[in-house]
């Protein structure tokens, strides 16, 4: 089984920055796909960065602000957000693709006063 802990979160004003982490433990490789997903209250979970062995991916919101990256010796994953915006307030869910199980984190809630 695969268990994927975050950690994080926080409050934080409006520009200011925070970066979150992913720990991920089980049966994992390099190879698998890693990313984070955010969720706003009443709203879609929506992708917001991903990485896999090769290449990134960015939602258009948060290019230029929100970088992600992976240690595989660590089995872990982060995002680090800079420039922050109140709209970047949500639950951030770390997310793992597994042949064709999805795993997830439990989340961390991340909020951008303005």
């Amino acid at each position: 089984q695969v268990q994927l802990v975050e950690s994080g979160g926080g409050l934080v004003q409006a520009g200011g920055s925070l970066r979150l982490s992913c720990a991920a433990s089980g049966s994992i490789s390099s190879s698998n796909a890693m990313g984070w997903y955010r969720q706003e209250p009443g709203k879609q979970r929506e992708l917001v960065a991903y990485i896999t062995s090769g290449s990134t991916y960015y939602t258009d919101s948060v290019k230029g602000r929100f970088t992600i990256s992976r240690d595989n010796a660590k089995n872990a994953v982060y995002l680090q957000m800079n420039s922050l915006k109140p709209e970047d307030s949500a639950v951030y869910y770390c997310h793992l693709l597994r042949g064709f199980n999805n795993y997830w984190g439990q989340g961390t809630q991340v909020t951008v006063s303005s």
